[in-house]
């Protein structure tokens, strides 16, 4: 296990060289001219946190018999054993266990990397994983900040790895009929795209006192390139997201999911023309979290709005919690992960077009994973959700954040990477502490 005292000395070197070693830059080298693997070969992964969806990921990826898991990797010492000994009893045989995600990439039999870690550690994990050339399914959102969005893009890109998003509607059966549907052009000319996601953990409870943490948790390896602040029982070990250095609340956590729909359904590539928001803590002010408890974000196209909505309180339009509308001329389509279904409009008492519904199998997340499994096999960088898309939906998350944070209207220049304005580009670059530092490609 590693000691505090050899993680800083590590860190130290290994931050002197922009944290990328030379064998992994050798062993890119060596993968870029790797041929198709046999359909038969095992895919040998690596989970990097085994927390929640890290652990639910590699559970989906288990349930492929060409899947061998050969390590894990956590900061909580009583996590990691307990997982390993659950994949023990899976695939009989027990990984490898690790405190530090970099010792591991190390290893010459890893093929690819499943990051399941807090945000603010995806950037840096990453791009490490596909220095090492190790394959990628990180988890969303991809980062917790625009500039590291783009730098996750550039390192799939120059170490030519295959990398998918944990963004798994994208491979959903009913997801995909629905942007049939809308893309048939039968609700007519759609003018505006309602999404809301409400949920009473974004509130989380009442602040608590900071305190020490248990002698099984490397904290100050859970922080990482992340500003330093005690520890807390309210934010650890799963409401780091509702705290600005590590995560970005409702609007990052659920934002990313169902905004990559409202894109995907409205055929958009690109940035809006414009940035709208107002957010606040007004449902429970004197609750611990730092994020926004109520938000609402307007992104402004030529001819139509996209307008994000939530509230930690567990209500929301059409009977649903959280969901879509795509507001047509001839109808309504109304979607979530349970269902989509058309309400049409009317015209002289009769629909402008027939009702239609069609219902989700449960199967997004295996199939999600398979998909990338057979990517990785067939060396297809066209996974069900690149890289770039994900980039994409969390660059308009945090730009919704950002929005809100300082009150302005904003227009994001992606060529230039900024937002014209020097208040709203402070937030687009998180500050690393020391000895981490920030990737440099």
């Amino acid at each position: 296990m590693i000691t505090r005292r050899n993680f800083l000395i590590r860190s130290s070197a290994l931050a002197a060289v922009g944290l990328i070693l030379p064998d992994r830059v050798r062993a890119v080298n060596s993968v870029r001219n790797m041929k198709k693997s046999a359909a038969s070969d095992r895919l040998r992964v690596a989970l990097i946190g085994c927390r929640s969806m890290g652990w639910s990921n590699l559970s989906d990826f288990l349930g492929n018999p060409d899947v061998e898991c050969v390590a894990l990797c956590d900061v909580d010492r009583t996590i990691l054993d307990n997982r390993a000994k659950e994949v023990a009893g899976i695939q009989k045989k027990e990984p490898q266990v690790y405190g530090d995600y970099r010792n591991m990439l190390d290893r010459k039999d890893i093929d690819a990397v499943i990051i399941g870690t807090p945000d603010h550690w995806h950037c840096l994990q990453m791009v490490d994983a596909c220095a090492a050339g190790k394959d990628v399914y990180v988890e969303k959102p991809i980062a917790n900040s625009v500039v590291e969005c783009d730098l996750m893009v550039k390192a799939a890109h120059r170490y030519e790895r295959v990398v998918t998003v944990g963004q798994q509607q994208r491979s959903g059966n009913h997801w995909k009929s629905m942007i049939d549907y809308l893309h048939s052009g039968e609700l007519g000319k759609i003018a505006r795209v309602d999404v809301w996601a409400n949920f009473a953990y974004g509130a989380l409870g009442k602040p608590r006192p900071d305190s020490e943490p248990p002698a099984h948790l490397d904290y100050e390896m859970w922080q990482g390139p992340a500003p330093r602040r005690p520890y807390n029982s309210g934010m650890l070990p799963g409401s780091w997201r509702m705290f600005w250095n590590y995560g970005g609340g409702l609007m990052t956590d659920w934002g990313v999911h169902l905004i990559d729909m409202a894109l995907w359904g409205m055929g958009q590539t690109g940035m809006p023309d414009r940035i709208t928001a107002i957010g606040g803590k007004y449902a429970y002010p004197d609750h611990a979290p730092e994020t926004f408890d109520t938000q609402t974000v307007v992104y402004q196209f030529p001819d139509y709005l996209i307008q994000w909505n939530h509230t930690a309180i567990e209500s929301g339009p059409y009977g649903r919690n959280y969901g879509l509308a795509f507001k047509g001329t001839n109808g309504t389509l109304v979607a979530d992960r349970n269902n989509w279904e058309v309400i049409p409009e009317f015209r002289n008492g009769a629909p402008k077009i027939e009702p239609k519904t069609d219902r989700a199998n449960g199967a997004d997340h295996r199939e999600h994973v398979r998909n990338f499994i057979d990517c990785v096999k067939d060396r297809n960088v066209r996974t069900a959700c690149t890289i770039d898309n994900g980039s994409l939906c969390a660059k308009y998350a945090h730009l919704g954040n950002i929005a809100a944070r300082t009150g302005l209207a904003l227009t994001y220049d992606s060529k230039k990477g900024s937002c014209r304005d020097k208040r709203a580009d402070a937030y687009l670059t998180p500050v690393y502490t020391k000895p981490w530092r920030l990737p440099n490609l």
